[in-house]
């Protein structure tokens, strides 16, 4: 028997394909990642779909950093105009403000689809671009979609995991994402006997649109979703922008909060990230392929932060973890730069595993904290608020550089925007095993009667 959930509408009942007593891995899953956990052969499906099209999602977002040395060569740029570069780009992440909310009118499947092709052909687009200009416009309508999807995917995951699984879900969806960039990477390696250099490396962002017939067989719409649809009668995209609305006016703390958190966090990690791969190759004299066996040997062994980090959010709570791994962030960005060239493997290490855990957390509080009706929304939000912070921290170190300049100077000051938010992360409701439903009761700020929010009481 279903019970009612939040504005009347039913917590959708267990699957009915019975779980996984003693699961083995699946092939797709490397043992260094961790065993899986019971659950049921759609729900690990569905986990393996998704992620297959996050691992594209994350390889186009290796190319732009990756290849940002012969990106800039062959269109004339300087190290003091990569910053303008980065930010022009990231700002297309914000015009994904305008189609996430659809998650909450038409669902999520049909958004997670749609803008998974738009991504694709974008991706694909730029390997042709004779403009810097053109470049720019391609990427930020790349980013659009890109910002979508991911939204879109850990809302997906969120609302059909247990709660005792949902943080293992959520970084699980993280780390198989991630090994896109390590498939970038590698690519990357051979960029100088590549026909066509860099260009060639967009070409491949095609294989979504390629398996798109397998992804949707294999992504149902979620039972969360669907049991809102007909307690609504029904959906559309008309008022698409009403449940951004109702967020902000029923639930502004914790909106406030996820805001802070994505934006301060952005702006610090983007920010070291966006630049490591030209700071090895110009300051350290590092090859393409010293960069790419680096970034993928190391980065296989830090991206074990996104299931960990899930693994013990379950266990000891969203807020221990997450201001422990973003207050850590700062320290191990300082000392990739200014450490020797044999420690910089080292380093990276941690500061992926500082990376990864922490997008956990961020997505784990945004999906968790609010109820059905409006967590595409807050996902939508969560998204936004990282391009806004990836924007002003990279248009800062912009801004900070003089012309034909270092932008080492500006990123020392800009990393610690992470321990920032990692102190905001203190401050949210605890979200770890609860119950969807629970979470959602015991919120949110008081609202106007007049808004048409139901007013309710308590700080979050």
């Amino acid at each position: 028997m279903t019970r009612p959930g939040p504005g009347g509408v039913p917590d959708p009942p267990p699957y009915r394909t019975p779980y996984r007593l003693a699961p083995d891995n699946p092939w797709w899953i490397a043992p260094f990642l961790g065993r899986v956990p019971a659950l049921a052969p759609l729900q690990l499906q569905m986990l393996g779909a998704v992620s297959l099209a996050m691992l594209f999602e994350n390889y186009d977002q290796a190319m732009l950093t990756a290849a940002a040395r012969q990106i800039a060569l062959s269109f004339g740029l300087q190290e003091s105009s990569l910053a303008s570069l980065f930010w022009r780009v990231h700002l297309g992440s914000v015009a994904a403000f305008l189609l996430v909310p659809f998650a909450d009118r038409i669902g999520r499947r049909r958004l997670f689809l749609a803008s998974l092709v738009g991504l694709s052909l974008a991706t694909f687009l730029t390997a042709f671009t004779q403009s810097i200009g053109q470049f720019i416009a391609l990427q930020m309508l790349a980013r659009a979609f890109m910002v979508t999807c991911s939204a879109t995917s850990f809302v997906i995951i969120t609302e059909e995991f247990p709660a005792a699984h949902r943080g293992w879900g959520i970084g699980m969806l993280g780390a198989l994402g991630a090994m896109g960039y390590g498939l970038g990477l590698l690519l990357f390696a051979a960029i100088d006997v590549l026909p066509f250099g860099w260009r060639a490396l967009y070409v491949v962002g095609m294989t979504p649109l390629c398996l798109l017939p397998r992804l949707r067989r294999r992504v149902p719409e979620t039972r969360r979703f669907e049991a809102h649809r007909v307690a609504l009668g029904g959906g559309g995209a008309s008022g698409w922008w009403r449940p951004f609305a109702r967020l902000a006016l029923a639930y502004p703390a914790r909106a406030a909060a996820v805001a802070a958190i994505a934006a301060l966090a952005s702006a610090g990690q983007t920010t070291a990230f966006s630049f490591a791969a030209f700071f090895v190759q110009t300051q350290h004299g590092w090859s393409p392929g010293a960069y790419s066996g680096m970034a993928v040997a190391a980065g296989a062994l830090g991206i074990v932060g996104h299931p960990w980090a899930g693994r013990v959010a379950d266990l000891h709570g969203r807020r221990r973890v997450g201001f422990a791994l973003m207050a850590a962030f700062p320290i191990l960005a300082l000392g990739f730069y200014h450490g020797p060239s044999w420690a910089l493997p080292l380093m990276w290490i941690p500061l992926i595993f500082s990376l990864t855990g922490t997008a956990t957390i961020e997505r784990a509080l945004a999906t968790e904290l609010f109820p059905t009706s409006y967590r595409g929304t807050a996902s939508g939000w969560l998204q936004l608020m990282e391009a806004v912070g990836r924007v002003s921290g990279l248009a800062l170190v912009d801004w900070g550089t003089a012309a034909g300049g270092s932008s080492l100077p500006m990123i020392d000051w800009v990393v610690f925007g992470s321990l920032l938010a990692g102190l905001v992360v203190l401050l949210v409701p605890e979200t770890g095993r609860r119950e969807l439903e629970t979470i959602s009761a015991d919120e949110p700020d008081a609202a106007p009667a007049a808004s048409g929010v139901p007013k309710r009481e308590g700080a979050w």
